[in-house]
């Protein structure tokens, strides 16, 4: 990074700390629903990238064999008024008493809300419309949220959100594809080769042919579900920018079963989303599935998936032991439970991970697309403040956001950017720009 690319990150770190900073100006307030959603609906409304994505997910999600999944994942994701469950009928003095639980089961640290207006309960209970009602409803759509955290995450823009779950559910399909091709495949004589004579991988869902069993409904459906909650998490205020996220599911400190060192904090949006998906009776294979999105529960890191799950439940006010999500091993720790053919056999969970299912994994590796997105959003925020004078934009305008760097990002994507930048450099971004400019978009 050279000097002048330097100088216009910082810029725009500045004007991103400045919407934060100064009084009344912006909606930063997280206890009220955010100014800027309607703007944001409205951008990706328009953008044919952001509604052929939402389309594809809505598409993938019909194709779920299971009807309660099935009905469960379209209302979600598909209908404007879906009831978020984990929320209804739920009044101050339960969310109070959640916060609570999960602090005195060091699930949370207040220090962590430190900069969010609201504090500790609205990073956990985000504004929603209707609150404390029978049928609470999102403050935005499903569409119109982005993929992660304001101006550097990846995807942080309208719409960044079903362009983050189409590339995730492309990707797990074809993890599966790949672990049936390799693994799952039987040469002439019955024993274990790599099917290079059938080389076809792609949306292929009959897996009759393979020796292993992969379930293609956690395969499809948990990429689909994975950042819902990103809807609540992520608001927008009016510059554009977005809401501040919680990390809780750990104090971050001694949150290894409770007593060895270990951090599992992770974002507010992938707890809530396990707590809906727990209020909405979805089965443990396909909650826990969902929940190792962000960490693989082998090599020692059981124990954040479990947290997660935990504080989930208090959220969705459930038993997680009886409703089959974990159980309780002979040390006195909840653990994941052994699913399918394993039946209730905790004795062989104890001597190793066997209540470890390959669908975990390949969810978890789905996900890790944000190695190229977060980079390629931070590179092109960088071009495209350079670029922007050009065609009549300031970044260090307040509106910058609104009027320039969010449309670009939710019209073409950081990815294709910086794709296309890598090969042509400036003039194929200008050019990308130019089609942006004759349409009226920017």
């Amino acid at each position: 990074m050279n000097l002048q690319q330097f100088a216009i990150r910082s810029s725009l770190c500045l004007l991103f700390a400045a919407s934060w900073l100064a009084p009344g100006s912006f909606a930063d307030d997280q206890t009220k629903v955010g100014a800027g959603n309607t703007a944001a609906i409205a951008l990706a409304k328009k953008s044919p990238m952001v509604q052929s994505a939402y389309q594809f997910v809505l598409a993938q999600a019909g194709r779920l064999r299971d009807f309660k999944l099935r009905r469960e994942t379209l209302d979600a994701l598909g209908n404007d008024n879906t009831c978020i469950r984990h929320r209804a009928n739920l009044s101050e003095a339960q969310k109070d008493a959640i916060l609570q639980t999960l602090l005195a089961q060091n699930l949370a640290n207040p220090a962590d809300a430190a900069s969010i207006v609201g504090g500790l309960k609205a990073g956990v209970f985000p504004p929603v419309v209707e609150d404390g009602t029978g049928c609470p409803k999102l403050p935005q759509k499903f569409f119109s949220a982005p993929g992660s955290t304001s101006v550097f995450g990846h995807h942080s823009y309208p719409g960044g959100l079903p362009v983050h779950e189409s590339n995730n559910d492309i990707a797990d399909v074809h993890l599966a594809a790949e672990y049936r091709q390799v693994y799952g495949h039987s040469g002439d004589h019955g024993l274990p080769t790599i099917g290079h004579e059938d080389f076809a991988f792609g949306f292929d869902f009959d897996a009759d042919r393979s020796d292993i069993f992969i379930d293609e409904d956690l395969i499809l459906g948990a990429p689909l579900w994975h950042d819902w909650a990103k809807t609540i998490v992520f608001q927008w205020n009016a510059n554009g920018t977005e809401f501040v996220e919680l990390n809780f599911g750990g104090a971050g400190t001694n949150d290894n079963f409770g007593g060895t060192a270990g951090d599992s904090r992770t974002g507010a949006h992938h707890i809530i989303t396990i707590a809906e998906e727990m209020a909405r009776g979805l089965s443990p294979e396909f909650v826990i599935t969902m929940a190792c999105a962000h960490s693989a529960p082998t090599s020692g890191n059981e124990y954040k998936v479990v947290n997660w799950l935990r504080a989930a439940a208090i959220i969705a006010q459930i038993d997680p032991v009886a409703a089959g999500y974990l159980y309780t091993d002979a040390s006195g720790n909840l653990r994941l439970p052994p699913l399918r053919q394993l039946g209730n056999n905790v004795n062989l969970v104890a001597n190793g991970q066997t209540n470890v299912l390959a669908e975990y994994t390949l969810h978890n590796l789905s996900d890790a697309d944000f190695t190229y997105s977060g980079p390629a959003i931070d590179a092109m925020n960088i071009v495209l403040a350079t670029l922007a004078p050009q065609f009549g934009h300031n970044p260090s305008d307040a509106n910058y956001f609104l009027t320039f760097r969010n449309p670009v990002f939710s019209y073409m994507t950081g990815e294709r950017l910086l794709i296309i930048y890598s090969e042509k450099g400036s003039n194929g971004i200008r050019a990308e720009l130019q089609k942006l400019k004759a349409r009226g978009v920017i």
